[in-house]
Order: structure tokens, then sequence, then C-alpha cells
């Protein structure tokens, strides 16, 4: 089992940043991929961003690219989603997730059910 537990949301003007951090334990080991995903109200949680645990490598979703930056620091078993220029439709719960099955080291999981465990959500907000 691994536990996320993410933290940094809050209220931002629009324009501005915040970082999340997504902090793991329990059997971290195990983990291929960490991912962020978002959901907003009345809408399907979709992804935003995922990072390979042993490479470093990063994928976005078009919405996050050129804004968002993803990392992770494996000593501290943390993971960060660094979010510039935010628009007030970046509002949403966003959500930290890991994936203990083996990928290649070639592919970056981004649908929901390709992860396996799941933190509680930190809501950001973004006003106009």
């Amino acid at each position: 089992q691994v536990q996320l537990v993410e933290s940094g949301g809050g209220l931002v003007q629009a324009g501005g940043s915040l970082r999340l951090s997504c902090a793991a334990s329990g059997r971290t080991g195990s983990t291929y991929d960490m991912g962020w995903f978002r959901q907003a109200p009345g809408k399907e949680r979709e992804f935003v961003a995922a990072v390979k645990r042993s490479s470093g490598s990063t994928s976005y979703s078009d919405s996050a690219k050129g804004r968002f930056i993803i990392s992770r620091d494996n000593a501290k078993n943390t993971v960060y989603l660094l979010m510039n220029s935010l628009k007030p439709e970046d509002t949403a719960v966003y959500y930290c997730a890991s994936r203990s099955r083996y990928t290649s080291n070639l592919y970056l999981p981004s649908r929901r059910s390709e992860y396996d465990y799941w933190g509680q959500g930190t809501q950001v907000t973004v006003s106009s």
C-alpha cells in the first residue's frame, strides 16, 4: 500500500503561481510512475502531468504544457507540480496518483485506470 498526501493548494489570482506537493509513504519502493490529475465541478477527472520515478522523464496534457512543471525528489518520496500563469479554468481539485504496476521506461500513463493509489486532493482556486 502507498499513502499519498497533497498540499500547497489555495487561492491565487490569474497569472500567479502555485506549487503543489505530494508526499508518499508506505511501499514507495515499488512505485514506477507518479501523476497529477484534476477535477473541476461537474467535470470528469482529467490528466495533468506524470513523471517516471526512475528517470524523471515527464509528460503533460495540452493544457499544462508550457505552464506546469512536474518533478520528483525520490529521497523525500515527494512529487511536485509547479503551476505558472494560472488561469481561472485551472480551478479544480488536484489529485496526486501513483502506479506500482510495471511500465516501460518509454511510457508514462495518463488514464485514471492506470494508477493504483490516490491522494485526497487539494483545492486550487484561480480568481480572475
